[in-house]
């Protein structure tokens, strides 16, 4: 169990995907303007990652392993995650309209989002045990999750702040980001 929580710290707060991976950084710094967009994108990529993981990491054992296909695992993941992603779409779209449209483009561009596919690929590359990947596959998004509600926060801050023209939107937007990287390198002695 100890080796559980730690494998969720590690995923959460040290080997961020976001700040230590550098995976998924198209919508981190599309979707973090605003708190309400974070939070809807956080549970969207939460939902998809650790779905895709789960259907990954089955097909992966039950059918590519037995069966010496090994090799096919990136192009299934693919075709798996991109099902996956389009099912959540149309669900947003019919339960939640204001939801999607506040994601716009960066909903289907979960499809694209490399942190979905690293965390279906990092399972099978370090060689997870059932429990170990569904830790590290809730794990992975709840830290892209608190990433980007934190970094929206501050850009709501920045957008109030006077900072110099040349700062404003993306360049102090990536300061940021880079302070917050800076800030989570800090947990590395954690466990």
């Amino acid at each position: 169990m100890a080796n559980l929580f730690t494998l969720f710290i590690s995923a959460v707060l040290i080997n961020n995907v976001i700040l230590s991976q550098f995976l998924g950084v198209c919508p981190f710094l599309g979707v973090s303007k605003n708190k309400s967009s974070a939070i809807g994108m956080g549970a969207a990529v939460t939902f998809v990652i650790f779905g895709a993981s789960i259907l990954t990491y089955g097909l992966y054992k039950l059918v590519l392993e037995p069966n010496s296909l090994e090799y096919m695992d990136l192009l299934s993941f693919i075709l798996i995650i991109a099902s996956f992603v389009q099912f959540v779409e149309m669900f947003i779209k019919k339960f939640s309209p204001a939801l999607y449209k506040s994601l716009g483009i960066y909903l289907p561009l979960i499809t694209t989002n490399c942190a979905v596919l690293g965390v279906a690929l990092d399972n099978i590359k370090q060689g997870f045990t059932f429990p170990e990947m569904l830790v590290y596959s809730i794990g992975i998004p709840i830290g892209f999750t608190l990433v980007l509600y934190i970094f929206s926060t501050i850009r709501e801050r920045l957008d109030a702040a006077d900072s110099p023209v040349s700062f404003k939107g993306n360049p102090i937007a990536l300061i940021v980001a880079a302070l917050m990287a800076l800030a989570f390198s800090g947990f590395a002695g954690l466990v």
